[in-house]
């Protein structure tokens, strides 16, 4: 089943001579449960691409449909509230809420929506992810992986239909972030849940189940990771 889909996506900045075609044509599937890669170095279009694939950004033209529903057809506000219930972010650097507890910033974006905490599904998040002894600390009383760890468990709080990666381990060290990243293998394997993750480290990209390599704006390749 397709969870994700661009179709002929770009996003143009300036015009004649000053023209920047940050993404020019991208078509990307991705089905549930999936674990997939995009690699790219600097300026490549991997960022940009994040941003639209998550409602922040809005294409110069061409489409994104998650679960089904093409994002860029709601308004402002209806797309705001789709986000937070559909798509999940894990960000480079962490984006915790200081003064919240780790408890009260996993089901934050959950309290926003004005629902309640799946309490049982939450508890099976925070034991995958070793947070059990931590949920009353604050952020600042966490390790940098510790934190990563709380943004992973507050992007699949609300049992979205994707979550994006955003550079996930760029303020880790080498052990923490492949400790990260066994735990988003982890979690995707065990809540089947779909994961697009952004990275310019190669090493990093092969834990995932399949790598997209996106150059100048445009997808150049795809294939499996290799396991090797």
């Amino acid at each position: 089943m397709t969870i994700l889909e661009t179709k002929n996506l770009r996003k143009i900045y300036g015009s004649g001579e000053a023209e920047v075609r940050a993404l020019d044509g991208v078509d990307i599937q991705v089905e549930k449960g999936e674990f997939l890669a995009v690699v790219g170095t600097s300026g490549s279009g991997k960022s940009t691409l994040l941003h639209m694939l998550g409602g922040l950004d809005r294409p110069t033209s061409g489409e994104v449909f998650v679960d089904g529903r093409n994002i860029f057809s709601f308004k402002d506000e209806a797309l705001t509230i789709f986000r937070r219930r559909k798509i999940g972010f894990v960000f480079q650097n962490y984006n915790l809420v200081p003064v919240l507890n780790v408890y009260e910033n996993i089901v934050l974006p959950i309290q926003l929506d004005g629902q309640r905490p799946d309490k049982a599904y939450i508890g099976q998040i925070i034991e995958t992810l070793g947070l059990e002894k931590k949920l009353q600390n604050l952020p600042s009383n966490l390790s940098g992986g510790q934190q990563q760890r709380v943004a992973i468990a507050r992007a699949l709080a609300a049992k979205p239909a994707i979550i994006l990666a955003d550079e996930p381990t760029g303020n880790l060290d080498s052990r923490t972030s492949q400790d990260v990243m066994g735990l988003l293998k982890v979690t995707s394997q065990k809540f089947t849940q779909t994961i697009v993750m952004i990275t310019h480290n190669e090493e990093i990209a092969q834990t995932a189940g399949r790598i997209i390599r996106i150059e100048d704006g445009r997808v150049r390749s795809a294939h499996a990771a290799d396991r090797g």
